[in-house]
């Protein structure tokens, strides 16, 4: 029981600040200026662990690879710390559940920006937050829109790419164990 509420607490821990890493790269990916106010505690939060990575492995191609893989750092060790008592895994099968993990992160936190701007469209539409939230989640709409024109004034594109992502989250969970037997 403890052990179970001792997991619990670091991945819910672990999956918030990977997913304040995750969010710092995808800004950067889109080129999104997020207002000053949510900018400064993500970068306050993160740069702890960005800065030193990045001095170890520079930005390529325009990207700040430092963050994303500070997010698979904190993957990695959340897994490790999961998994503690169970000595039959190893270096790679930790990895490699690691790697799973981080991609879940990834779809839960497109799946959170995709509901953060459906409620925004339903409250508030010019709400601060409303145009950089758009921002983020117009890669993956625009694709769904140009399949899938507004019917009737509404727009159902984010609750295919909802539809779509948790699809691909199952898929992954399938996934896993049948790659971890390899």
């Amino acid at each position: 029981m403890l052990y179970g509420i001792f997991t619990f607490v670091v991945d819910t821990i672990a999956g918030l600040f990977a997913g304040f890493l995750l969010l710092r790269f995808w800004m950067q990916v889109q080129r999104v200026r997020p207002p000053m106010g949510l900018a400064q505690s993500i970068y306050q939060l993160t740069d702890w662990l960005v800065h030193p990575i990045r001095r170890l492995i520079p930005g390529f191609a325009g990207y700040d690879w430092a963050s994303l893989i500070a997010a698979f750092l904190v993957a990695f060790l959340s897994t490790l710390i999961d998994i503690w008592a169970m000595p039959q895994f190893s270096f790679y099968s930790l990895a490699l559940v690691a790697i799973f993990r981080l991609v879940q992160w990834i779809l839960y936190g497109l799946m959170a920006l995709l509901v953060i701007e459906a409620v925004f469209s339903w409250v508030n539409p010019h709400a601060p937050f409303a145009p950089f939230i758009r921002a983020l989640n117009e890669p993956l709409l625009s694709p769904l829109r140009r399949l899938l024109p507004p019917l009737g004034g509404l727009d159902f594109s984010p609750l295919v790419a909802l539809i779509l992502l948790q699809v691909l989250n199952r898929i992954l969970n399938e996934m896993l164990p049948a790659i971890l037997m390899l």
